[in-house]
């Protein structure tokens, strides 16, 4: 019998193969199942999703920035306007290697530390696929630069936006102010969708108050970009809101004119429109030009600017504070009237000095041997004798004057529409125990009587105080802006002092009397004048004089000198127009301040010949019984 256990066994065979193949199928059909599955998922499920990737990788939307409005001064003459200016910016995730690129950047153009620490503090608040400012207003050779090595510059965008542009440069510097780069702290403060793609804010003057005016809304474009990021063509446009044009009450002209008469010199000038309380010019000299500071100014310049000693950043008229020192005298001459303290007939002895009750010190008179035996207050007012009102002020004393001082605008903000603005000192017995940690003293009234001591104010307080003098008591916040877009801003009256008009009679008379009196201290200064004016000399002192000493000009150096002042208003029976100037070591208000007064109002009545009313917005009801001062 034949052994065949070493013969293959098929049907063994066959059902292994068979099983095996099962087992191939099976995998093939999982598999498959898998790939129909997950096509299933990525062309059915996903499609939307798929869909907005792709275009998001072609298609993106973009921030197209507002142009910025318009400033114009009351006779339609544009001080702030835009030009159009080119701006390379950069999208980081289009850029293969950051760092080489901003190094192959400032190796084609000129990009400064400056520039790129902006640039890095701007990342940080970007949001994705956004472009960042690197260098604003290319020139067109740059650009030219840039296009001819665009093909290896990717992430790199030149986009073309209006840029600020000052054509009265430093003659309006410090109320205009300026726009710049929007920087880190301001970022966080920032709305990021109304400023996105905005790379300019209001940094300071009418620029930043009205900043939520001028900016206006922001617009998009969906654009189409190639895969290195370079836009192909724009899809859709939603145009942004233009910001609103801003009108000024101030004249050019006069501004100009303020600026070349305190040329060579430290000083303001302000003028103020009586009926409205618009602010006609607004002068602090030296000053500077707020164009570099746009597009990015650079660090030596800068260091050039705030170490210089003119200190021309420092804006004089709103911060600039000084003793206003006799411009005070009607001030206080109504005062002492309106109290009952002196009448117009109440009479001094000015033997040159004035003494406390048991005390030895004399306080001098600016003229060495006084003014007479009989000064009442027209008298003291024209002549501005200091004995006079060292006596009345000790009278009243320092509750009464920093109560009058206070309503005719010492010691507080004016509420005029700009930032930052100083309020001066008008010292008080609660002010001085406050900030000084001492008692008041008789002598601080005396010093305080004359606008000296402790008194400050600013060139703004001062032609404040010369309107209010002006329209005999009516208070009116000082006011730049007119209208913005087509919308008139009312400014209304506040108060009115309720004061007897035979008070201002005397005192605006004195007042006329200071420029037309053959005794007054401004008549040859202001002989030309062809009309009734009313005005006040001041100087301020610098530095202290010692009892036994005269002041010597000849023996001091020029930042020794005394301030120059002078306060005015015309015409006088019906006021359109008061003035304030300081005119800074000027030594004499009547010499120095009140030729330039003198300038500015003849120039104001020949440009308005005729009677200003005050606009509608601005004639708000007051009650007639005004404010008592007692």
């Amino acid at each position: 019998m034949m052994d065949h256990s070493g013969f293959k066994n098929h049907q063994n065979e066959h059902l292994i193969y068979a099983g095996r193949a099962g087992f191939a199928v099976l995998i093939l059909v999982i598999v498959v199942g898998v790939l129909v599955w997950r096509y299933h998922d990525l062309q059915v499920n996903r499609y939307q999703d798929f869909v907005t990737l792709s275009d998001q990788n072609r298609i993106h939307a973009r921030a197209v920035p507002p142009p910025r409005g318009l400033i114009f001064d009351r006779n339609g003459v544009l001080l702030a306007d835009n030009y159009p200016g080119f701006i390379l910016s950069v999208v980081v995730e289009r850029a293969v290697d950051r760092e080489a690129l901003i190094n192959e950047l400032r190796a084609l153009l000129d990009i400064s530390d400056d520039d790129i620490e902006r640039f890095n503090k701007l990342l940080a608040r970007r949001r994705p696929y956004e472009s960042v400012p690197l260098r604003i207003n290319l020139t067109e050779e740059e650009r030219s630069v840039l296009a001819v090595n665009e093909y290896r510059l990717q992430g790199v965008e030149i986009s073309a936006q209006l840029v600020r542009n000052y054509p009265k440069k430093d003659y309006l510097a410090h109320v205009l102010g300026y726009v710049g780069r929007i920087n880190e702290q301001e970022l966080k403060k920032l709305d990021p969708i109304a400023y996105s793609g905005t790379h300019l804010i209001g940094k300071t003057g009418l620029e930043k108050y009205y900043e939520a005016d001028l900016h206006g809304e922001v617009g998009y474009e969906y654009v189409e970009t190639n895969a290195r990021g370079r836009v192909m063509r724009i899809l859709d446009r939603v145009e942004p809101k233009r910001g609103k044009d801003v009108y000024l009450h101030l004249d050019h002209r006069l501004q100009d004119l303020a600026y070349q008469l305190l040329e060579g010199e430290r000083g303001a000038v302000v003028a103020i429109e009586v009926a409205t309380g618009g602010v006609l010019a607004m002068a602090s000299a030296p000053s500077y030009d707020p164009n570099p500071f746009v597009t990015g100014i650079s660090t030596k310049a800068y260091q050039a600017l705030i170490n210089s000693a003119e200190r021309p950043l420092f804006d004089r008229a709103l911060r600039g504070q000084y003793p206003p020192g006799s411009t005070v005298k009607p001030v206080y001459g109504i005062a002492a009237l309106d109290s009952g303290i002196a009448s117009a007939s109440y009479a001094v002895r000015d033997p040159g000095f004035f003494q406390l009750e048991n005390e030895p010190r004399k306080y001098r008179d600016w003229k060495r041997g006084g003014h007479g035996k009989a000064i009442n207050l027209y008298d003291a007012i024209v002549q501005s004798c200091d004995v006079y009102f060292y006596t009345v002020g000790v009278n009243m004393g320092i509750d009464r004057l920093s109560k009058y001082g206070k309503a005719f605008g010492f010691g507080a903000d004016t509420g005029i529409d700009l930032p930052a603005e100083a309020s001066g000192i008008m010292p008080s017995r609660d002010w001085k125990r406050g900030s000084r940690g001492i008692i008041w003293y008789p002598g601080d009234t005396v010093n305080t009587s004359i606008g000296q001591g402790f008194m400050n104010a600013t060139p703004l307080q001062l032609a404040v105080v010369a309107s209010r003098l002006a329209s005999r008591g009516e208070v009116r916040a000082p006011k730049l802006v007119q209208k913005i877009g087509g919308d008139l801003i009312p400014n209304p009256l506040t108060d009115v002092m309720n004061i007897d008009s035979r008070h201002w009679d005397h005192v605006l008379g004195a007042m006329a009397g200071v420029v037309t009196d053959q005794r007054g201290t401004a008549r040859r200064a202001l002989a030309a004048i062809k009309y009734p004016m009313a005005g006040k000399t001041g100087t301020a002192q610098v530095v202290g004089i010692k009892q036994d000493e005269r002041y010597d000009a000849s023996k001091m150096a020029k930042l020794q000198l005394d301030h120059a002042l002078f306060i005015a208003f015309a015409p006088l029976d019906n006021p359109r127009i008061a003035v304030g100037v300081i005119v800074e070591n000027g030594e004499h208000g009547s010499s120095t301040a009140a030729p330039v007064a003198g300038q500015i109002v003849d120039a104001y009545m020949k440009f308005y010949p005729h009677q200003v009313t005050p606009l509608e917005a601005d004639v708000v009801a007051v009650d007639s019984a005004g404010s008592d001062f007692e």
